[in-house]
């Protein structure tokens, strides 16, 4: 059955399945080809009945591997262009995804999902981020940038946005290790309160900004957005959003009207859906971003409408953030022996299983990083055109 179903299937590139036996069936024809070796002679069974969800744990488990010489992330491109319509349609597999759309993120929810994933070791994250610490889309605005350079870039892009001036009052939401509030006090002279829900980024965010000498200009605090108050000349959102929830988007935006001053402008930047947003993928709710959603533009849209704020500009990153994930790949690809020596053969591959598929949603998947500038209904002081972004 699997071989009728990948010569139907396999219709962009190439897929060379090497059996556990050995024996060797090449499906399509041409570029992207992939390849996947099978260890265990019910791993493609065990795929097939839960694919979204076995797929990346039958790797993690060991049950297929990519020989030496071939790449995972042009396995997992040739599967997302061939398979990913299949898989996704209502049917094919009973019970196949679990249904993300209802996500509820409760504040108690949302300290353990943050948990989860940011207060891993420090020193996982900085062997794959930028010297700064950026966990988000970087902006290659041209070629053969580095990392350090590229999250340089974004940062520049967020400031010019927010349109800040010395003395500013700012509000980072999801500040992370600090590093957009950092730069931010650093080169325009404004104050900044960060927040966050993760113990390990609290510590290493406070620490460096005392290291910078920021400690009377930046300061973080341990607390949910909803809990927080204060109003703010400036509001800033690097890669919260997609950590709120369906069902909490509304509240995330009237929050954030809430804390915007009459004149004040927000920027919020997150990973969205460029096509209607649907269940996200159950191995990524499972292993790295529990209660995860990612909005499309009709969510985002009817949120900043029923909260009463103004869309003013609306910017959509296409490759830029596959370039980040390529770029983080092979940092962790470089420091592997490390992992692999202190958390072991499962880890190392669920991380690096993570980088790739990621890279490929934004490569040939319906991804993308949408940046949305905002204002309150009263007033904008944002300029008609957009060249003061690129003077």
């Amino acid at each position: 059955m699997s071989r009728k179903l990948f010569e139907e299937w396999i219709q962009i590139g190439s897929l060379t399945l090497i059996e556990a036996d050995g024996h060797s069936l090449t499906f399509g024809q041409g570029e992207p080809h992939g390849v996947m070796q099978l260890t265990h002679p019910r791993s493609l069974q065990r795929i097939l009945r839960n694919p979204q969800m076995a797929l990346g744990e039958n790797y993690m488990q060991g049950g297929w591997t990519v020989p030496e010489g071939q790449s995972l992330h042009d396995l997992l491109t040739v599967i997302r262009l061939n398979l990913e319509e299949h898989v996704r349609r209502p049917g094919v597999w009973s019970g196949l995804l679990s249904n993300a759309l209802g996500s509820w993120n409760s504040v108690a929810t949302s300290l353990r999902n943050v948990r989860a994933h940011y207060d891993l070791d420090e020193n996982l994250f900085r062997a794959f981020l930028d010297q700064e610490l950026h966990y988000s889309c970087a902006y290659f605005t041209r070629q053969r940038m580095t990392l350090e350079q590229a999250q340089e870039a974004k940062c520049r892009h967020i400031a010019s946005k927010l349109l800040v001036s010395p003395g500013h009052r700012v509000l980072d939401i999801g500040s992370g290790w600090g590093s957009l509030a950092i730069y931010l006090a650093t080169h325009h002279d404004v104050t900044v309160t960060g927040l966050t829900l993760s113990q390990e980024q609290l510590r290493v965010a406070r620490a460096r900004a005392a290291a910078a000498g920021l400690e009377d200009r930046v300061r973080f605090e341990l607390q949910d957005y909803r809990q927080h108050r204060g109003q703010y000349d400036r509001v800033v959102s690097v890669g919260m959003l997609e950590h709120v929830g369906k069902q909490n988007l509304g509240q995330y935006f009237s929050a954030l009207r809430a804390f915007l001053a009459p004149d004040g402008v927000a920027m919020v930047h997150s990973i969205a859906n460029m096509q209607a947003a649907g269940r996200v993928n159950p191995w990524i709710r499972r292993y790295i971003f529990p209660g995860g959603y990612i909005p499309d533009l009709v969510d985002l849209a009817a949120s900043v409408r029923g909260s009463r704020l103004r869309l003013t500009d609306l910017e959509v990153w296409r490759d830029h953030y596959a370039q980040t994930l390529s770029h983080w790949f092979q940092r962790f690809q470089y420091h592997r022996s490390r992992f692999l020596a202190e958390r072991g053969e499962a880890f190392c591959r669920m991380w690096e299983f993570y980088l790739a598929l990621s890279q490929t949603a934004f490569e040939v998947g319906g991804l993308a990083v949408y940046q949305l500038q905002i204002t309150s209904e009263q007033a904008s002081p944002v300029p008609v055109t957009r060249d003061y972004l690129y003077r």
